[in-house]
């Protein structure tokens, strides 16, 4: 052999092959993020750091630092001093706050009605401003890479003079803290029984940077500037203030501060607390302690072993936690109950952790933020089944359209099967899904929306990509699948185990009172209509709604839609919501007609409709979309396929009360 076919591989270092040629992670530092995973700590992290500060990396990092480095020097922070006043501060860092709309959710619902001390809606306020402008706000961080939210929650504020004021006060501290201006507004929240303050900051400092934010200084700096504020307006704690409030919370279904100073102390889970100190503060400390133990023996949470031992249960702190934010739910529950004036028998409420395993139909009572400081919202709904249901999490795109008052159907989603998978069975032969065979027959039978065949087969093809992951099918190679028997049944359960958001149908956004004298079709009528309510109950919502029917059919016969025979028996027109959704119609256009440049037109079944999708308008019969084009407007269903089309040409076939549209297709001469 020659020395021209010999060769000397040489390694290089480890690299991947994905797109953009992005290092791959070494073992080292995959081992090391797996024990962060699982909660071991990093070296040197144990304790204090050799120079006796804390071991966070935000000690040297972002604005801020510099004042945490001063409170740190040599010692751990401990803000807590003798007479300091407590206060609680809550903080989320939210990246990207200003796309899909969360950052307006997240401030219209802080502004929300009730909030305010005299139960109005809250205002908003800056830096300079008593009424800030939300919107101007929100166009100045919309490309933002992040966000900040706090709510501040002095534990005296009921006694300050002015929360707006301490808020600009604590505000101006923090921008002199972090070396910049910061752009912010806020909301004085006064319907729980702490006073609190929303803020929100703006992402960018006042040269346009990302403004970040030392670590610790959110954690600790902003509380001990809060603290002194705080302090110094109302004086030092005195200790007659500190036992009278540690005394409160002797009976308190919740975790404690006293709670937390006994797990601190117990040993292996054990107290002794035989020994009696001679000093007074001493014995006054042992009798809260023993006091507080004594209501954790009656709730099950600690047992006395021998006179002055016990024993605390090991699941004391969560259990506590649980039961305090139970405490809050029901509190809630009821104050909204007793502000509709519709109050409740606590045992009557059903609080949902997740997705409600049955539909519940109701009405909304309240609407809030689930934590104060995301988007999500938590819904109470007085349901006609008698009980008052607190529903948490829900995505504000869902909850957009029920307003309090409305109408709702608060259920699982609908898992059932897709006409896709259905499809997909269809063009399987021995077992096998060939997408070239689908696009041959797709192109031959012509009933592709808008001719994309091409896209119509990819879409397929992607459904069956998320199912291998899920290891429901095989691909054999690009053209080729491998399609088990039970295919569709393990799609729709593979669905139904990834959709666990809840779903909103809003079935009237008008209330009970407007839909017994509305001309239109009305939620009312439809039960009116259908067979015997089995889901509703003498009880609670269920009476109002049996009372309002009967209100409703005595309309319905006064109007000459309905007759009552001689036994009692009611009869109620043929085509009864046909006809009342088309008096809806007809007079909400004769009342837009002045408003319009263009005359009314009413569409009968068959009626091409084509124009400018101009808007929605809210009826009793439902929403429905104004469409106008140069000769006339008129009033469709709304479905919500066209909601992307708003203020664009739209045009479809009215057919069953029902509007087909014709949404993407191209228009021009054909033959």
């Amino acid at each position: 052999m020659s020395d021209d076919d010999r060769f000397r591989p040489r390694l290089g270092r480890i690299r991947s092959d994905a797109r953009g040629g992005a290092p791959t992670k070494s073992f080292f530092t995959k081992v090391r993020k797996a024990a962060r995973h699982h909660g071991a700590k990093p070296a040197g992290s144990s304790g204090q750091a050799k120079s006796g500060r804390r071991g966070s990396h935000g000690v040297r990092r972002g604005r801020g630092a510099a004042f945490v480095r001063s409170r740190t020097l040599g010692r751990d922070w401990s803000f807590r001093r003798p007479g300091m006043r407590r206060v609680v501060v809550k903080a989320r860092f939210v990246r990207g706050a200003g796309q899909g709309g969360r950052a307006a959710a997240h401030l219209r619902y802080i502004q929300r009605d009730g909030t305010a001390r005299d139960g109005l809606r809250g205002q908003l306020y800056s830096a300079t401003q008593d009424r800030a402008d939300g919107d101007a706000f929100l166009d100045r961080g919309r490309d933002d890479r992040h966000q900040f939210r706090f709510i501040i929650s002095p534990e005296d504020g009921a006694d300050l003079a002015d929360l707006t004021g301490f808020t600009r006060d604590l505000m101006r501290q923090m921008e002199a803290d972090l070396g910049t201006r910061l752009d912010w507004v806020a909301v004085n929240h006064f319907n729980t029984g702490h006073p609190h303050v929303h803020v929100v900051v703006a992402g960018r400092d006042e040269l346009g940077e990302d403004l970040v934010i030392n670590g610790d200084y959110i954690a600790y700096g902003i509380r001990e500037r809060a603290s002194e504020l705080v302090t110094l307006e109302l004086g030092p704690e005195t200790e007659v203030e500190q036992r009278r409030k540690l005394a409160l919370e002797i009976g308190q279904d919740r975790f404690t501060r006293i709670d937390r100073a006994l797990i601190a102390e117990a040993d292996g889970g054990d107290l002794d607390l035989r020994h009696e100190p001679a000093d007074p503060r001493g014995i006054s400390d042992r009798a809260l302690r023993l006091a507080r133990l004594g209501k954790l023996k009656r709730m099950g949470l600690a047992s006395e072993l021998a006179p002055g031992q016990w024993r605390l249960n090991a699941r004391l702190e969560p259990t506590l936690h649980e039961l305090g934010e139970r405490g809050d739910i029901i509190k809630t529950m009821h104050r909204a109950m007793k502000a509709e004036g519709r109050e409740r028998d606590p045992a009557s409420f059903q609080i949902h952790d997740g997705v409600p395993d049955a539909p519940i139909i109701g009405r909304v009572v309240d609407k809030h933020l689930t934590d104060e400081l995301g988007e999500n919202l938590t819904l109470i709904v007085d349901g006609i089944d008698g009980h008052a249901h607190h529903v948490a999490g829900i995505d504000p795109v869902w909850a957009e359209a029920a307003p309090v008052g409305g109408i709702v159907e608060i259920g699982p989603p609908e898992s059932g099967r897709r006409p896709a998978d259905g499809t997909i069975v269809a063009m399987t032969e021995d077992g096998i899904y060939r997408p070239s065979r689908h696009r041959e027959q797709a192109r031959f039978e012509g009933r592709v929306s808008g001719g994309d065949v091409d896209g119509f087969v990819e879409a397929h093809v992607r459904r069956l990509e998320a199912l291998r992951r899920a290891g429901i099918v095989e691909r054999i190679d690009a053209d080729h699948w491998r399609i088990p028997e039970d295919f569709e049944s393990r799609a729709a359960a593979y669905d139904a185990s990834r959709n666990r958001q809840v779903m909103i149908r809003t079935l009237s956004t008008f209330d009970l009172e407007s839909q017994i004298c509305a001309e239109g079709a009305t939620w009312l009528d439809r039960r009116l209509l259908g067979p015997a309510p089995s889901d509703m109950v003498e009880a609670g919502f269920g009476l109002d709604v049996r009372q309002a029917m009967d209100q409703r059919r005595e309309r319905l016969i006064e109007q000459g839609d309905a007759i009552r025979q001689g036994d009692g028996r009611v009869f109620y027109r043929r085509n009864l919501l046909a006809t009342l959704q088309r008096r809806d119609v007809a007079g909400a256009g004769a009342e837009l007609a002045p408003g319009q440049d263009v005359p009314f037109r009413f569409l009968e079944d068959g009626d091409t409709v084509s124009g400018r999708f101009k808007r929605t308008v809210q009826l009793s019969s439902g929403k429905f979309a104004l469409v106008e084009n140069a000769r006339e407007f008129t009033l469709v269903p709304w479905r919500p396929v066209i909601e992307d089309h708003l203020g664009r040409e739209v045009s479809g076939i009215l057919h069953g009360g029902s509007v087909s549209w014709q949404l993407g297709r191209k228009r021009g001469l054909g033959v």
